[in-house]
């Protein structure tokens, strides 16, 4: 009967694990068209519009938010075709350019072939997404999608036909949305939603980790790795199943409170890339850490007095979440611009200047966010090395209920001492 036992503690070991995918940290839109000199032109005419995909009209929608940076590269269909897209935590779709675009856009991006896999197959359905300065129109399809090491069968995907012109200079290809699938288009099913289904992930959970560095970020699926953050993971329930939302108190600086008086609601978005609030609360943030804006609408600070400037602090479900201005700030070439951007009617979007101070875990099975302070990994060689510590804080708890059913079945007062 031990034999049995050490058996299953053995495929329970092998099976239950987390699985990493590095993320990449690009060059934005934004600092392209600043190194070819034409940022102020394109702004003008593809204005940012951060709200886009929370106040679509159409199916799903995708702001042109010039300052994305992160991507994972993932595959879809049989042979493989590679596709870079964005891990938008504010979305539920999955989809990239299809061979069918005609569009500036998809010219200078990979674009699928459905004539080349062998597992493809068409849903029938057309989508209409929502941009910030366009839309594009798509159709869905089906086809095995791999991230990572998980492959995923029978994905629904949606394949662009058109595309805003903007998109053509943004690095990634598409954009995979870990979001409800209660907001997914056309009712797709969510990416996730599959692993979990599939029973490709042994826990219905995802976490975030994001550096400032080209390198080191990493999103991992199944479990929650320790190496990247310290001290407790602070829970804070869902306030709906639709985003990752929840009930934020207050926002403080210098101590008093500057905005969400009286509680608001907040966004936990990979996909966007500052901290978004209504018109007047941010500005009264960004009067109170300093910031000015230009002509341009640009609000910046003196890069040489970024030390000086105040913390600001996030309270959600009782807790307090501090960002320093080495967090808040965004230093580009040698102007620094504010990480707080108005335009939302009456809730917030936490962003990557949020999320980067923070290990942030998403728990489908209980319907939490989890907060930790992040570490600071500085490179991929750092983030790599902490493989090992995902499985075995994973495995912590099952490894002890392995050797307890050895100590039952063999009787050894020594393994039981152990224990």
């Amino acid at each position: 009967m031990m034999k049995w036992a050490l058996l299953l503690c053995a495929l329970v070991v092998l099976s239950e694990c987390c699985i990493r995918i590095p993320l990449i940290r690009g060059k934005t839109a934004r600092e392209t068209l600043m190194d070819k000199g034409i940022w102020e032109e394109t702004r003008q005419k593809y204005p940012f519009k951060p709200m886009a995909k929370f106040l679509q009209t159409g199916d799903v929608a995708v702001t042109n938010d010039a300052n994305l940076a992160y991507y994972a590269v993932i595959s879809i269909g049989t042979p493989p075709q590679f596709f870079k897209v964005i891990i938008d935590t504010g979305s539920s779709n999955l989809w990239v350019p299809s061979v069918n675009c005609s569009s500036t856009a998809c010219q200078n991006h990979t674009r699928f072939n459905p004539a080349k896999s062998s597992t493809f197959t068409w849903a029938n359905t057309s989508v209409f997404v929502q941009y910030g300065t366009g839309n594009f129109s798509g159709l869905l399809a089906y086809d095995n999608v791999t991230v990572g090491s998980i492959s995923v069968s029978h994905q629904i995907f949606g394949l662009s036909q058109t595309e805003a012109d903007f998109f053509a200079s943004v690095v990634t290809d598409g954009i995979m949305g870990l979001a409800f699938p209660s907001i997914s288009a056309s009712n797709a099913t969510p990416v996730f939603d599959n692993m979990i289904t599939q029973g490709l992930v042994n826990q219905s959970l995802f976490s975030i980790y994001l550096s400032r560095n080209p390198t080191g970020s990493v999103l991992t699926f199944g479990g929650i790795d320790s190496s990247y953050y310290t001290g407790q993971i602070t829970w804070i329930p869902l306030s709906a199943q639709t985003y990752w939302q929840v009930s934020m108190a207050s926002v403080r600086v210098k101590g008093k409170v500057a905005a969400c008086t009286g509680g608001c609601q907040a966004i936990v978005d990979s996909g966007t890339s500052l901290i978004i609030g209504p018109d007047s609360d941010i500005n009264n943030i960004n009067n109170l850490i300093g910031a000015t804006t230009d002509q341009n609408g640009d609000t910046t600070v003196n890069c040489s007095n970024i030390s000086n400037l105040p913390a600001v602090t996030f309270t959600l479900s009782g807790s307090s979440f501090t960002l320093p201005a080495s967090a808040y700030i965004l230093q580009i070439s040698n102007v620094c611009f504010s990480g707080f951007s108005p335009g939302s009617p009456d809730f917030w979007i936490l962003g990557d200047v949020f999320i980067r101070q923070f290990y942030v875990v998403f728990n489908r099975q209980n319907n939490m966010i989890g907060l930790a302070q992040a570490v600071n990994v500085s490179s991929a060689t750092n983030a790599s090395s902490a493989v090992n510590e995902c499985v075995y804080t994973t495995l912590g708890f099952l490894l002890s209920v392995c050797f307890s059913l050895v100590c039952v079945y063999s009787g050894s007062p020594i393994l039981s001492f152990l224990i």
